[in-house]
């Protein structure tokens, strides 16, 4: 049983994201009936993204200069590790970035698959309709069919039981798809892919890195 929540966010210029993040995952906290912290590493930051997120009480917020997800990633998993009052086994990282905004049932429903045995859960996320093309939304609808989910890796939601976590080493500092690197690690272990809490993201074309998520939407934009 999982006693412990740690929700992780890297975060990079996200002074007009970040508080419409932070009150969603208080919102999906509200609903957990386990203990949660939240991580916000603030990485490289050269606006107010830090001084916003400190304004949310129960938030540790940490300030690196890495310019690296992978990085801020590894970084607010150790911290959380610090905070831990449960053994890796009973603990469970929930991650998500914080240009992304969590349902309310996000924590609840990576607890329940948890609780029947998984250790890893693979989350869908969808484009903000607010910021992307109506005509590229309505062709993510049809290649995006409620109920089957993709199982393509996003950090803006990923679950991952902590003890799985430490036994592949956990993040390692890659400037982009840390998250895909530390899935494919876990593999063998249990894992679903679920699109009951999805997560909605930013939909800009230019993002933190390189590729990532907006990488992908550039790719589709192009098409």
């Amino acid at each position: 049983m999982i006693e412990h929540v740690a929700v992780l966010i890297p975060a990079r210029d996200e002074e007009e994201r970040v508080e419409r993040c932070l009150r969603a995952v208080m919102v999906a906290k509200q609903h957990c009936t386990v203990d949660v912290s939240v991580t916000l590493v603030a990485d490289g930051c050269l606006d107010s993204t830090a001084h916003r997120a400190r304004r949310f009480p129960g938030v540790d917020v940490l300030e690196i200069d890495a310019s690296n997800v992978g990085a801020a990633r590894h970084t607010a998993a150790a911290h959380a590790l610090e905070r831990l009052r449960a053994r890796p086994e009973a603990a469970w990282f929930a991650n998500t970035d914080a240009d992304s905004v969590v349902p309310p049932n996000w924590l609840t429903t990576q607890l329940a698959y948890a609780a029947v045995g998984y250790d890893l859960v693979i989350g869908s996320v969808r484009p903000d309709p607010a910021e992307y093309p109506p005509e590229l939304q309505q062709e993510w609808e049809e290649t995006h069919v409620k109920g089957e989910p993709n199982g393509h890796v996003h950090g803006a939601n990923l679950g991952i039981r902590a003890a799985a976590y430490l036994r592949v080493g956990g993040y390692r500092p890659l400037p982009e798809h840390e998250d895909v690197d530390l899935v494919a690690r876990l593999a063998g272990c249990a894992t679903v892919a679920s699109d009951h809490a999805e997560v909605l993201t930013s939909a800009r074309l230019v993002g933190r890195t390189p590729g990532g998520y907006a990488g992908y939407l550039r790719t589709v934009a192009s098409r």
